[in-house]
């Protein structure tokens, strides 16, 4: 009986507690801070919590990789070529990003700057390179950027946190002056949000898709009459007077009429000179 009646005052003073407790919190919570205080303690609000680091529980980072490739080799048709990547470009989901001909002394030439999705980079690379006996240049990179993705999305997130601060600010703003002082800061942490966006943007393109350089060219020095034979070179000659001898009189048939003048003029100081004698 005494173990139970125990029980009961144990349980009773207990449950007072509670209640007090709850009455007090009560109490508190009514309590208005005078203007001062409150004003004083928005500023270190503005001052402390604004700069304070974002806490967050750590995650498992995706690592994050560029990869490049530079590749230039010598072919024989330059059509089957191409045709061949082009098909290596629909197989593996690939984008003809640049494609530039041109020609210089020895040879004709076509370069393409393709973008590959990183996971079918190494595949994409095989297939193309079927056939090549050798590469003039075969360059390929691989660039870690994780930590610089982490930087930037860290930043990112705390200009968000910084921008929804100002924007309660904004809403608890009761003087032009200040809503004009809120907004000029919230303009400039938009304007830091955007950047940080694109950075970030950028970076995922170019890790999600790797970049190909690929120039193939085929020599033409035989076609361009190097290896021209001594009869062809002296038959090119002769023609080449011809062309001279040509251009010769019909620049002269241009000029007939000063000619024609200067003719005329010679023979009068000739019969001048010669009436004078007599």
């Amino acid at each position: 009986m005494k173990s139970i009646a125990l029980f009961f005052v144990l349980l009773f003073c207990f449950s007072s507690c509670k209640k007090a407790e709850a009455d007090l919190d009560m109490k508190v919570s009514a309590i208005k801070l005078p203007s001062k205080v409150a004003s004083a303690g928005n500023a270190l609000y503005d001052k402390a919590d604004f700069n304070s680091p974002v806490k967050e529980t750590p995650q498992s980072i995706e690592q994050k990789i560029i990869k490049e490739g530079n590749l230039r080799f010598e072919t024989n048709d330059l059509t089957t070529t191409y045709s061949q990547i082009q098909n290596a470009v629909k197989v593996y989901n690939a984008i003809i990003q640049n494609d530039t001909e041109g020609k210089d002394y020895e040879s004709v030439f076509r370069k393409l700057i393709i973008r590959v999705p990183s996971k079918n980079f190494d595949l994409f690379l095989k297939d193309i390179s079927k056939g090549v006996t050798y590469f003039d240049n075969k360059q390929i990179s691989s660039r870690d950027v994780t930590a610089e993705y982490i930087d930037i999305d860290a930043r990112l997130k705390a200009k968000k946190v910084l921008e929804n601060r100002y924007l309660e600010l904004l809403k608890k703003a009761n003087k032009v002056t200040e809503m004009l002082e809120i907004e000029k800061q919230l303009s400039s942490i938009r304007e830091e949000i955007e950047a940080k966006e694109g950075q970030l943007n950028y970076l995922q393109n170019q890790v999600l898709f790797s970049t190909i350089t690929i120039e193939f060219y085929r020599t033409i020095a035989e076609e361009s009459g190097v290896t021209a034979s001594y009869g062809m070179k002296i038959w090119t000659a002769i023609k080449s007077g011809f062309n001279s001898l040509s251009s010769l009189f019909i620049n002269l048939l241009s000029i007939w009429p000063f000619i024609v003048i200067m003719v005329a003029v010679v023979y009068f100081i000739r019969k001048r000179f010669k009436t004078k004698k007599i």
